[in-house]
């Protein structure tokens, strides 16, 4: 689809220098993609805010305990 934008003149100009003009469009739709995958991850972090309890998790006491009871008990992870 063709989509009419206005852009400074210096970043076009740095845009050019950076893909030359016949590259444009192509990093202008990853960056524009990379943005809304960026804008959607926050989205779910804002609703994740909250899911989890602050306290009365079996990892309260000691974190790093819980941590290596969890990786000895996967049977195929390395080391």
């Amino acid at each position: 689809m063709r989509l009419h934008i206005t852009l400074e003149d210096e970043l076009v100009g740095e845009l050019d220098r950076r893909v030359s003009v016949r590259g444009r469009s192509a990093f202008i739709s990853a960056a524009v993609r990379r943005a809304l995958e960026d804008a959607w991850r926050w989205e779910q972090v804002e609703q994740a805010l909250g899911v989890v309890d602050a306290a009365g998790h079996e990892w309260d006491d000691d974190p790093s305990a819980w941590v290596r009871a969890q990786r000895s008990a996967d049977r195929h992870r390395v080391g």
